[in-house]
């Protein structure tokens, strides 16, 4: 689940931008920012092995923090997987383009929604197994990349046409890890939490596995370092074959791995990769957004409607929705230039950043509810959080760092002014629709009593 998430757009395009904002140092913000991220994931395991439910993290927020913190999370959740969807979606029927030029964009965006729903209809079992074979694929091709260029490198070898050598060299190019100074690497974070954004699903998974206690830790332990290690190796390879100046964001840096390794069929193999990834990013964001739609009709945050159940054991409505959304999408995103890549991801990382925020004060809730239900601090605690409440602290902390970054660039600025509007929206719906039928349902229970 976390590497369809997280393994999609964010690398095989929106690297380029980072590349461009922070140049060589872009490999230190992945690192960063993979940091932070690996305790947030050990914060919601911890809780996830306690209470491993549909909800997840939206459940673990109403828990620890109120009623409309779940409410909050739950909804922006679903808002930051609807929003990263609609932009694979979307790419999807550019990528297709390129094999089948005359065919509209529209068939291709349809059949792609029309696909994923399918998949997310069925029992999560078939899900699971498509879901796994996308990967595969996508972290065998990450692979091949880095291996190949790796031996573009150590033998010495040049790209064609670039006159350039390979290696650190060609990596420090501009002769300083920090070409556009200590500003760039921090303006690089907007797209570079955006590429870890979605990771965070597994804990949605948590309901409808086996064995949670032993299910969730493993992925949890495994998936973060992949992830990074797949970010940090492949575009430490990159950047040592090709001058990073010359990435312009009109195309996937990884076009030019492949151009490197002299493929005669380079640009088909990469289009039937970055399919791929799209397909598999698509299905994984439905399959969130629907599991959390769905824990929030039970919880009352969201219409009963979302709440119903195939013979499959499936929420089919919260499918339906998504699907709809994303063809809602693909018109709003055929009106815009490829230039607004960088908005549409900063909005989502917005989103994501939040959600991870509210994991972690969610956990530091649950760990001072603890204390005053008197659990010895010195006790061993079953998959803890490595550095405990300091390292979630800390964490806590560059979060709202990121937040802050947003209102920087101009670019990334309207994702900051979108996601303020986004949560003012969401408390009046609360205190309009949620609140009062909440106060019904207290009514009804003491009537009954």
């Amino acid at each position: 689940m976390a590497l369809g998430s997280a393994i999609g757009t964010g690398l095989f395009y929106g690297s380029s931008s980072a590349i461009q904002a922070a140049g060589p140092a872009v490999l230190l913000a992945y690192m960063i920012g993979g940091a932070a991220v690996f305790i947030v994931m050990r914060a919601m395991g911890e809780m996830a092995v306690k209470h491993p439910v549909s909800g997840s993290f939206a459940h673990y927020a109403s828990r620890y923090l109120g009623n409309f913190a779940g409410f909050v999370t739950g909804w922006t959740f679903s808002f930051e997987m609807a929003i990263v969807a609609i932009a694979d979606v979307t790419a999807f029927g550019i990528y297709m383009g390129f094999w089948f030029p005359q065919v509209p964009q529209w068939i291709w965006v349809l059949a792609v929604v029309l696909l994923i729903a399918t998949i997310n209809l069925m029992k999560v079992k078939v899900f699971g197994e498509t879901e796994f074979w996308l990967a595969i694929v996508k972290v065998t091709a990450i692979i091949a990349m880095i291996v190949g260029g790796a031996a573009l490198i150590i033998f010495g070898f040049n790209a064609p046409d670039t006159g350039t050598a390979t290696g650190f060299a060609t990596l420090m190019s501009a002769g300083t890890l920090f070409p556009n100074g200590f500003m760039g690497l921090l303006l690089s974070f907007a797209v570079v939490m955006f590429a870890f954004g979605g990771i965070e699903t597994i804990g949605i998974t948590a309901g409808e596995a086996d064995d949670p206690s032993t299910s969730v830790p493993a992925a949890i332990n495994t998936v973060p370092w992949r992830i990074l290690l797949f970010y940090v190796a492949s575009l430490a390879v990159v950047m040592m074959l090709f001058d990073w100046r010359q990435i312009d964001g009109s195309a996937s840096p990884f076009v030019q791995i492949f151009d490197g390794l002299g493929l005669p069929a380079a640009a088909h193999v990469l289009n039937a990769v970055v399919i791929t990834a799209a397909i598999s990013a698509i299905n994984a964001d439905t399959f969130g957004a629907g599991r959390m739609l769905y824990a929030m009709s039970v919880a009352g945050h969201a219409p009963k409607s979302f709440g119903r159940i195939s013979r499959h054991g499936v929420p089919w409505m919260t499918v339906v929705i998504m699907a709809i959304v994303l063809l809602a999408g693909v018109v709003l995103n055929a009106l815009l230039p490829e230039a607004l890549f960088t908005i549409i991801a900063s909005i989502a990382t917005f989103a994501t950043v939040w959600v991870w925020i509210m994991i972690l004060a969610s956990y530091l809730a649950m760990r001072r509810q603890e204390a005053k239900a008197g659990r010895d601090a010195s006790l061993p605690r079953e998959y803890a959080v490595p550095g405990g409440t300091i390292a979630v602290w800390a964490a806590l902390i560059f979060m709202a760092l990121v937040v802050v970054l947003l209102a920087l660039s101009a670019e990334t600025r309207v994702a900051l002014y979108t996601g303020i509007v986004w949560l003012l929206l969401l408390g009046v719906l609360y205190k309009v629709l949620v609140r009062p039928a909440a106060a019904i349902r207290q009514d009804s229970d003491s009537l009954r009593g």
